[in-house]
């Protein structure tokens, strides 16, 4: 104001001119996504019985995720669901009575803030997130960092995770009162991932990924039971204390025409277990016009038993470690389905919100149908959507 004030005095005929004013930018929309899915399955091969028996599951899963920009380059973004599910094959870890565990509800909450400099193409992120259900609580906290080429058409990004977990151990009702049968309540779970994804040319975009997971702790289930050969009575599963897995995967999308586009998926996976497994899958996103789209897809999953699997009744009591999860057995399974995605140019509608003068806009819906089938028998079906909706930015 002194500098301005003897400025003027001194230049008496010299106009004054205010600085121009800030140009203010408008924040993006908040942007909210409801989803849902239903989920069932059934088979014979249940690892709480020994690898035989139901494994009967029903699943609803309701999900909320809210995407806030704080400012122009900074973003807000809440995960809250919850799984309501009930269980056939659980229920037996007591004979007689329905156990504890035959329905019940997960609850999980991930609370994510990410910055972007736009400068140095650079966007850095920290996560947060916690978990619950009846026997099991789970804490977790992530970082990525993530650079952009001067150009756009490609990006690198290394993201950690890592996992503090705690079981309530429920042993099968024959084996409780006979002390601790395992030695640990805890498991801690690291997740180091690099991607690099590269526009190829017009029609095509890839992407390259790899990760190192290293688990310890409790990496058996307590209420699973094996059966042996030589003997009546179970145990409770038993599996080794570490584990190390290294997926590598591949993303191919290749736009056909504006009618189609194909998305291509591969990945090798390999774990310190002795597992080995393949899979690849294909979607072909069909646009019957510019707002209604449908994309059939097919998975095709091909992996080698574990080290430590056997069937029901085929474990020696001298084996140090032992399961009958077919998860770890060696099997195929197949998914296909089909997705179909209705989201307008100007969106489906709008509504008002209540205590507010917003008005939220109905952007798009999608529902997908999936059939999930394994060589072991086990079957399930699968049906979710996602309501897409926008909230004005201020």
């Amino acid at each position: 104001m002194v500098a301005c004030t003897l400025a003027t005095s001194a230049v008496a005929q010299t106009p004054v001119t205010s600085a121009p004013a800030r140009r203010v930018r408008k924040l993006e929309d908040t942007e909210v996504n409801i989803l849902g899915s239903y989920y069932s399955q059934d088979g014979n091969h249940s690892p709480v019985t020994g690898g035989v028996g139901t494994e009967q599951l029903t699943d609803v899963s309701p999900v909320v995720i809210v995407n806030v920009p704080l400012d122009t380059v900074t973003n807000l973004n809440v995960n809250f669901g919850m799984d309501f599910y009930s269980s056939a094959s659980t229920d037996n870890i007591d004979f007689n009575v329905s156990s504890a565990s035959k329905s019940d509800l997960r609850t999980h909450l991930n609370v994510g803030i990410s910055r972007r400099n736009s400068l140095s193409r650079i966007t850095k992120s920290v996560t947060l997130g916690a978990s619950t259900e009846y026997d099991y609580q789970s804490f977790s906290l992530g970082a990525t960092w993530a650079k952009e080429s001067l150009d756009g058409n490609r990006e690198f990004s290394l993201s950690g995770m890592v996992f503090f977990d705690t079981w309530k151990l429920i042993y099968p009702e024959e084996l409780r009162g006979n002390g601790d049968l395992v030695s640990n309540d805890k498991r801690q779970s690291y997740t180091l991932s690099a991607t690099l994804s590269q526009v190829l040319n017009q029609k095509m975009q890839a992407s390259l990924s790899a990760d190192i997971v290293y688990q310890s702790g409790l990496l058996s289930t307590p209420f699973h039971r094996v059966y042996f050969r030589e003997q009546e009575l179970p145990r409770v599963e038993q599996l080794p204390d570490q584990r190390f897995k290294y997926p590598v995967g591949l993303r191919l999308n290749y736009y056909v025409n504006d009618y189609l586009t194909t998305r291509f998926f591969y990945r090798f996976y390999s774990d310190s277990w002795g597992l080995t497994a393949n899979t690849v899958e294909l979607e072909t996103p069909i646009k019957l016009g510019p707002f209604f789209s449908f994309y059939p897809f097919y998975r095709f999953h091909n992996q080698s038993a574990a080290d430590y699997f056997a069937p029901f009744k085929e474990h020696s009591p001298s084996q140090e470690f032992y399961t009958s999860d077919y998860d770890l057995s060696g099997l195929s399974s197949h998914k296909a389905g089909l997705g179909i995605r209705y989201s307008p140019l100007t969106g489906i509608g709008r509504f008002g919100l209540p205590f507010s003068k917003n008005r939220a806009h109905f952007k798009g819906i999608e529902v997908r149908f999936g059939n999930y089938w394994r060589s072991d028998g086990l079957r399930a079906f699968i049906i979710s959507t996602d309501l897409n909706f926008t909230l004005p930015g201020k």
